[in-house]
């Protein structure tokens, strides 16, 4: 087996958010003809019991904890003309000098890079191919923001779309080759930097579909006789607040004649999102062991993302799990479906309201079993990440059962 060091900004364990999952699994099929050298940041002290079972999986580990308080602080302290802050964000000295002595102590065959912040830590080792995951475009996120944003929060936000899509240019050129999560996300790049065309390739998102399968066995967590409907996401992530805060104010109100009950289930709940909770309309749970009893029994899984940039995981694992999706554009870009067959996708709030009645009524009830069908023909973890392995010139891995 050779030596591969794989570099990312947030630890890969357990897989129960975007970044984490596609890291995550790219890991687990890589270590079937690799030894993993995995450099990672540690920004949530909840995820500290899950690193005996990451240092199992991988030949060594450094996992450095990274206080997001501090690292705003670093950032502002190292902004430079120019420079995005995301760089200032994840700079630290103890893991650039572990990849140091990780590529003097090993024979590296190859570097992978998740997401533009860990670009600087791959160029630490020299005579190596170069591959960076870059997954999605950053700078566009901020960009948005950007747009979007009350001043001045709106001039810090510009300039990192800015700054960092210069970044981003500027990786490229020196990285062997660049993914994207999906084709589209990789044509638009393109169009901001021509100059990347021949560099760049897209690799898709797949899903779990042994762990995401319907299941009748969970347990229901929501009243009985109630319709439901479900986000699921991090959500002390804007573009999810934003999500749910617009569909709990703008297209929830308009149902109340179905009396459903809104279920907005994920980690780290800001005081916005807390802000909608209202007996019996709308349930924040916050951080649950398990999505699944979740999905298993909405009636409908929603994600009316504004901003979005990849694939959604959530669109995924609810369509894995056979229930009915209603998602915008943005929250629909990278998946491999027909929409109105497999889920139904919408962006004015007429159009969400029409659709939503439409599933809570009982007019699509082939949905979910065409949801699972989708994502069964085009989104296994084997078929998106093969392509991977003709790129670093080994066979197809085993495929391997992922634990729980």
């Amino acid at each position: 087996m050779r030596d591969l060091l794989y570099l990312c900004h947030r630890i890969p364990y357990p897989p129960d958010k975007g970044d984490k999952i596609r890291a995550f699994h790219m890991i687990e099929h890589l270590r079937a003809r690799f030894r993993i050298h995995l450099g990672c940041f540690i920004d949530d002290p909840a995820d500290a019991v899950h690193i005996p079972a990451l240092r199992a999986r991988v030949a060594s580990l450094a996992c450095i904890r990274l206080d997001p308080s501090r690292a705003r602080l670093r950032a502002l302290a190292r902004c430079r003309p120019g420079a995005p802050l995301l760089t200032g964000y994840f700079h630290d000295n103890h893991l650039a000098n572990w990849v140091r002595r990780t590529a003097r102590d090993h024979k590296i065959a190859q570097v992978i890079a998740y997401s533009a912040a860990m670009a600087p830590y791959a160029e630490l080792v020299a005579n190596t191919p170069h591959l960076l995951d870059m997954v999605d475009i950053d700078s566009e996120k901020f960009a948005a923001y950007g747009r979007t944003s009350r001043w001045p929060q709106r001039l810090v936000w510009a300039r990192e779309g800015r700054t960092l899509l210069e970044f981003e240019r500027a990786c490229v050129q020196r990285f062997d080759r660049t993914l994207f999560v999906s084709q589209a996300e990789r044509d638009h790049f393109a169009t901001l930097a021509p100059e990347s065309t021949d560099l760049t390739m897209a690799i898709g998102n797949g899903v779990d579909l042994d762990y995401f399968a319907p299941a009748p066995q969970f347990q229901r967590p929501f009243p009985a006789g109630r319709k439901t409907l479900l986000f699921t996401g991090a959500m002390d992530y804007r573009p999810n607040i934003e999500a749910v805060v617009w569909f709990a104010t703008e297209i929830l109100p308009k149902l109340a004649a179905l009396h459903p009950l809104l279920v907005i289930v994920g980690s780290n709940p800001t005081p916005a999102v807390r802000a909608l909770e209202r007996a019996g309309v709308v349930q924040v749970t916050g951080r649950v062991p398990d999505t699944r009893p979740y999905l298993a029994h909405a009636d409908l899984v929603i994600a009316p993302l504004l901003i979005g940039r990849g694939v959604q995981n959530k669109v995924l694992e609810a369509m894995a799990m056979a229930r009915p999706v209603l998602a915008t554009h943005a929250a629909f870009t990278g998946i491999d479906a027909v929409p109105g067959r497999d889920l139904l996708v919408a962006d004015t709030p007429d159009a969400w309201v029409a659709h939503a009645t439409a599933v809570l009524t009982g007019r699509h009830p082939a949905m979910g079993e065409a949801a699972r069908a989708a994502v069964q023909a085009h989104h296994s973890w084997a078929q998106t990440l093969a392509p991977l392995d003709a790129l670093l010139g080994v066979s197809q891995p085993e495929a391997r059962k992922i634990p729980a």
